[in-house]
């Protein structure tokens, strides 16, 4: 793999009733992520049709900076919450830019 920054889309669907939770969990996780040195962009989306389901676009500098992210407390913490709030695991796309 090259050291190239790394993009991911990032996908979670929240249980019936923990789309707030969900919600603020994720607001949570932007101050800290874009305060890392290796974060090119972090941004939250949500579904304008389901507002259950949130999106995660998050540019890295490399895989370097993305798994210094993933061993963050505040990501950990996040992670194990997810195991009670959403309706099924976060699905995250790996991509690269080839232009």
């Amino acid at each position: 793999m090259t050291n190239q920054p790394l993009t991911i889309v990032v996908r979670f669907k929240a249980k019936p009733g923990m789309e707030a939770k969900v919600k603020q969990d994720l607001i949570d996780m932007i101050a800290p992520s874009r305060a890392e040195s290796g974060c090119i962009t972090y941004e939250l989306h949500q579904d304008t049709q389901d507002s259950s389901v949130f999106v995660l676009y998050e540019i890295w500098q490399s895989q370097a900076a993305l798994n210094f992210h993933l061993e963050t407390p505040y990501f950990k913490r996040i992670k194990k919450a997810f195991e009670t709030t959403l309706a099924e695991p976060f699905e995250a796309t790996f991509l690269e830019k080839i232009d």
